[in-house]
């Protein structure tokens, strides 16, 4: 029997927090009528945090874990977890109490009432340092505009979903910051903003670097790509082969007919390959043959798969 909520909780090396974290879980959920779960991923975490989650797995039969073998990332913890719980609304926040579970009965109405698919939580005060702000402003104000979705916080860890949502979506790689955006490429368009409390950290260091934003721009392209044009790639390097291909086509005829002309009139004229011209439509027409090529290679992979026609049907009749 399904669950009303399930909260998926990753984590790496957070065994100060979890106790603390579950005690207030359980002091806002037990207040309600909902029946819950809690999963909690450890993400392959060198600390005591897995015998933490075992102790508290033994005390309460709401509670159940997964370890990973190594650490994978957070995007392998979400996606194991997505595929683990059994509540009509899932939740996502992290094991380092700067969520707040304070939040959650209104993330649930908003889910089961309001009828969102997906709502996006946003840290509007936060006690991160600019080093960790500015990027992170310039990083969501990207996302929107290449994405189309008018959220403010992308990444942050508190978000609900519908059951239907988290599993028909596949997170992988570092692709947990786009989670709205691969929803919605798999028609999952009803998503919102909810203003949540942002809580210092209380215990232990982010886990996150610099690094992330530079990975996360990455990661932004690609899913961008493979939202749009992962079923027909030839439509957009073909497009682009044809016109580099079209461009340098015209301007080695034009560079052609001009040495014809002045060859025609007795005029002396440069050698065509002395002009930079000429080099500008070969390595273009290169191009653009590459371009159509890698198109056709990319169309031909894409008609073998046996995800071809993995259309998502949302019902019958």
């Amino acid at each position: 029997m399904n669950k009303d909520i399930s909260l998926v909780i990753p984590l790496l090396n957070e065994e100060e927090s979890l106790i603390e974290l579950h005690q207030w879980i359980h002091k806002v959920l037990d207040a309600t009528s909902f029946s819950y779960e809690i999963l909690f991923i450890d993400d392959g975490s060198k600390d005591s945090s897995w015998k933490v989650i075992t102790d508290l797995q033994a005390k309460d039969d709401k509670v159940r874990g997964i370890k990973f073998r190594r650490n994978y990332g957070k995007s392998a913890a979400l996606n194991v977890g997505f595929d683990a719980c059994e509540g009509d609304v899932v939740i996502t926040m992290d094991a380092d109490l700067q969520d707040s579970p304070e939040e959650i009965p209104e993330l649930y109405r908003l889910i089961m009432e309001d009828d969102f698919h997906l709502i996006s939580g946003w840290k509007k005060k936060r006690y991160d340092p600019l080093s960790k702000t500015i990027p992170t402003k310039l990083f969501n104000w990207a996302t929107r505009k290449m994405t189309g979705i008018h959220l403010h916080d992308f990444n942050c860890g508190l978000k609900a979903y519908k059951e239907e949502v988290v599993k028909n979506i596949e997170v992988y790689g570092e692709m947990h910051r786009y989670i709205p955006a691969i929803a919605k490429w798999s028609g999952f368009t009803r998503i919102g903003e909810k203003v949540v409390t942002h809580q210092e950290r209380k215990y232990g260091v982010t886990k996150f670097g610099l690094e992330r934003f530079i990975n996360g721009f990455l990661d932004l392209l690609s899913i961008n790509f493979v939202g749009k044009f992962g079923k027909r790639p030839m439509h957009f390097f073909g497009l682009f082969g044809t016109l580099m291909f079209i461009f340098g086509l015209i301007l080695a005829g034009y560079i052609g007919a001009e040495k014809l002309y002045y060859l025609n009139i007795g005029v002396n004229s440069r050698l065509v390959t002395e002009i930079p011209a000429f080099y500008i439509a070969l390595i273009a027409m290169v191009i653009g043959v590459q371009l159509f090529l890698a198109g056709f290679l990319a169309e031909l992979v894409s008609r073998n798969s046996p995800n071809r026609n993995n259309y998502k049907i949302e019902e019958r009749i």
